[in-house]
């Protein structure tokens, strides 16, 4: 057995892409996508004939309508071939807008319900502000489900968990990166490896707090920069992989053992906690490794959207 099939016996893989032709090899339950995955993906010639029909037959409608189209349409493609989910992501620029983001969120579900495809079939994906986890909050209570996304800190996944969205994903790579060049010359590949990684860390303090408590919130490690992260994470509820790594996987025969286990985390003395909206802000600043990466990420995917759009218009 294969190290990808192997670790499907503990965890549910997802594919992290927005190249779909490469989905079928490998036989994800899931897949994410987010605005820089597209951008990508239309730039090459076999996807380029998506964006050109979106805009064809939509040439008249706004921007940002065509926009959630063409994230549909590459969504539809992605759900014919895997049985599972997919996520799809609501505009960055709409972070720190409640009201905008369950508006989108909700024409994104109605464009994907008008072309036949069942409501828990997708995941909205939202950014973790204090915003975003209430929009997703407001989409939970309507039965549209989440997927809180931009997620780096403790305080991140348990205001999501106090807003019962459906899903998570801390970004494990992202973490990595930003100890990683904080240590500058004095960091230690080495001895940071494994279950030492700091995003892994994060991951597994995240995993135990809501298995320790019955949180129903679904884990989903994200971002891996190498297979070491993913195997440390192995048990965890799910795990979004890019094509290259899952080639990886698929090519080595090392064994793969259980990393985390509800069971194990039931038994550990863990304190609860909760935040309002003045604690969470407080909590997010303090911590500057998430309060950095998350504004980094949300100035990235806001900048991709803007170079796709400039593709459309162009």
């Amino acid at each position: 057995m294969n190290q990808l099939d192997a670790l499907k016996q503990f965890t549910t893989v997802v594919a992290d892409t927005g190249d779909f032709k490469q989905l079928a090899q490998f036989k994800p339950q899931d897949a994410t996508t987010n605005p820089s995955l597209i951008l990508k993906a239309v730039q090459k010639t076999e996807y380029a004939h998506l964006l050109q029909e979106t805009l064809q037959h939509y040439r008249k409608a706004p921007l940002d309508e065509t926009m959630d189209r063409l994230l549909v349409r590459f969504g539809r493609e992605i759900l014919s071939i895997i049985p599972g989910r997919v996520s799809t992501e609501v505009d960055a620029r709409l972070s720190f807008d409640t009201a905008g983001s369950v508006k989108r969120a909700e024409r994104i579900i109605a464009l994907y319900q008008a072309e036949g495809v069942p409501v828990e079939r997708v995941l909205i994906k939202v950014a973790a502000t204090w915003e975003g986890i209430q929009a997703a909050r407001q989409l939970q209570e309507r039965g549209i489900r989440t997927n809180l996304t931009l997620l780096f800190s403790f305080s991140q996944a348990v205001a999501c968990a106090q807003a019962r969205v459906q899903l998570i994903s801390p970004f494990v790579g992202r973490i990595y990166d930003w100890y990683k060049k904080s240590a500058g010359s004095s960091w230690d590949e080495a001895a940071s490896a494994g279950a030492n990684d700091p995003g892994v860390r994060s991951v597994r303090r995240i995993y135990h707090y809501y298995k320790h408590f019955g949180i129903a919130t679904e884990v989903m490690g994200a971002s891996f920069r190498n297979v070491g992260q993913i195997l440390a994470l192995a048990g965890c509820d799910l795990l979004t992989i890019s094509p290259e790594l899952m080639a990886q996987l698929a090519a080595s025969q090392e064994p793969v053992s259980r990393a985390l286990d509800p069971a194990q985390a039931r038994a550990m003395r863990i304190e609860r906690v909760s935040y309002d909206e003045p604690s969470f802000r407080y909590a997010l600043n303090e911590d500057a490794m998430a309060s950095e990466k998350l504004g980094e990420g949300i100035r990235a995917f806001a900048a991709d959207a803007i170079k796709l759009e400039a593709l459309m218009k162009a």
